[in-house]
């Protein structure tokens, strides 16, 4: 496996699969946060992924720049990026072109020589958005997963914290 895409719905479980399956792979594994503590709320959630691992874990923060991530970091252990859906949000914040960064991210993920375990969350299983903002973020989210799930050699749908494999 070079690139996996795990994906589910928030509190599926999909961390914890993905953080299992990083350290089970040779070598030290590779956390790439997407997150940036922009408030308390988000503080104290990343506060709660990082009690999660421990100093078998490197860390590299990639809010924007997964690309250039996943080049300084191939070589080594897995590495676990988490996750592609506040990436996203983090390029529309910044008005990137977020489906010229996907692109170049699916593009990467085929010159990976280091296995890339991807969490996203599938956003588009509940009700259609009543804002315009966040209808376009679940269109963008919806066509980023299918864009990464084609590069990607596997595909998990995380339930319940019970994976299922898609692809």
């Amino acid at each position: 496996m070079t690139a996996m895409l795990i994906t589910g719905g928030a509190r599926s479980g999909k961390s914890l699969h993905a953080e299992r399956l990083a350290l089970a792979a040779p070598g030290r594994p590779v956390h790439i946060a997407t997150a940036e503590a922009l408030d308390a709320e988000m503080a104290e959630r990343i506060a709660l992924h990082q009690a999660r691992r421990d100093d078998r874990w490197l860390s590299h923060e990639a809010p924007l720049d997964l690309v250039g991530a996943l080049a300084a970091t191939d070589g080594g252990g897995a590495r676990l990026i988490d996750c592609l859906t506040l990436w996203l949000s983090n390029l529309m914040h910044h008005d990137r072109d977020w489906r010229a960064e996907v692109g170049a991210l699916a593009a990467a993920l085929k010159l990976q020589t280091s296995p890339v375990i991807l969490v996203t969350n599938e956003v588009g299983m509940g009700i259609v958005p009543e804002n315009a903002l966040a209808r376009r973020y679940r269109d963008a989210a919806g066509i980023m997963n299918q864009i990464i799930a084609e590069a990607a050699e596997e595909v998990v749908f995380v339930v319940s914290g019970l994976p299922m494999r898609v692809k």
